[in-house]
């Protein structure tokens, strides 16, 4: 999640060329005058974990201040992640959505920064900024993979990563872009929904899913607008599938080395997995046995105790295993590599 730490820069660069009046380069983070514009700015934002954890690590690496707004769902590990970077957390009742309404409530009132990878009107910008941090991800998977990959299936979530990568990829391979599929939790499939009524819905809030990073029940703008352009399907997996893709990629076969993929950072594999076991699901995305998938494991096991029930082993046990790039062969023999 080291975009968010990347949009944090850009805005302390961005609000010290404005007070110096004259242009101010990465180079130059580490300055005097850069700290000194830093240390009176606040940013904020609301989270459900990995957000959080990488704005408040930006705001600590630039000498800023970070508030965190964090749900009464969220695990007190996950919190404490956050908190160790500094940041002052405060708490909100209620789910995720309420937490970004306060978050944007507050910080207006406050005179904080908002820095998210959600969008509304008039709130465009700074997740423009998030984005391109997801960009820098794309470049360098690219330069290690050993040939350009046929097929992508990516978690949505707020759907920040997922038009960054589609909107990238797109760019830099033009009509050799592979095909790309969004993956949505079954509970919370806001881009899921709106992909098939063709405009930007708001999923119910019913049951919580494992996936938490990816509870989110309204498509941002700025995500809307890239997917609805540049996206080839939409998917939706459920918790099961989810929990699988756990303790597949915790137990691999073949020899493959093992990975550790928190509740939402391995629905990709969950979706290749859904998609390669139904020959319809196949024939639609051209999934087929020289298939060259790119996944992208975006958690860890952020609640050990957590990822120790659901999948039967510790992280540490898990990551004993772990010896090279990831390389899984799916049920039809196509080859998916896993980004780590």
């Amino acid at each position: 999640m080291r975009a968010l730490s990347y949009a944090v820069i850009r805005l302390v660069l961005e609000e010290t060329t404005r007070q110096l009046s004259r242009d101010v380069d990465v180079s130059e983070l580490h300055t005097p005058e850069v700290n000194s514009v830093a240390r009176g700015m606040t940013v904020s934002c609301a989270t459900d974990g990995n957000h959080g954890k990488s704005t408040a690590q930006g705001a600590q690496l630039v000498g800023a201040k970070c508030a965190t707004f964090v749900h009464s769902g969220l695990s007190n590990e996950r919190i404490a992640a956050i908190a160790r970077f500094g940041a002052q957390m405060i708490r909100v009742d209620g789910n995720y959505h309420d937490s970004v309404v306060q978050a944007s409530r507050v910080a207006a009132q406050e005179g904080w920064i908002t820095v998210s990878d959600t969008s509304w009107p008039d709130y465009e910008r700074i997740p423009r900024f998030v984005m391109q941090g997801y960009a820098a991800l794309v470049s360098e998977a690219l330069r290690q993979l050993p040939e350009p990959p046929t097929h992508v299936f990516i978690q949505a979530g707020v759907g920040g990563i997922a038009a960054a990568v589609a909107g990238h990829l797109s760019v830099l391979l033009g009509d050799d872009r592979p095909c790309f599929t969004v993956v949505d939790p079954s509970r919370a499939a806001c881009l899921f929904e709106s992909a098939r009524a063709g405009h930007p819905v708001e999923v119910d809030h019913g049951q919580s899913t494992v996936m938490a990073m990816l509870e989110c029940y309204e498509p941002p703008l700025v995500a809307w607008h890239f997917l609805s352009r540049t996206a080839d399907a939409f998917m939706a997996v459920d918790d099961e599938d989810a929990i699988s893709g756990m303790k597949r990629l915790a137990n691999p076969k073949h020899g493959d080395p093992a990975v550790v993929a928190g509740e939402s950072g391995g629905v990709g594999l969950a979706a290749l997995l859904k998609a390669a076991s139904d020959p319809t699901l196949r024939g639609k995305i051209g999934l087929g046995p020289n298939a060259r998938v790119v996944l992208i494991n975006t958690e860890g096991a952020t609640v050990p105790v957590l990822y120790e029930q659901l999948v039967g082993a510790t992280p540490a046990e898990v990551t004993a295993k772990h010896i090279k790039p990831v390389k899984n062969r799916t049920t039809d023999g196509a080859s998916s590599w896993g980004l780590l």
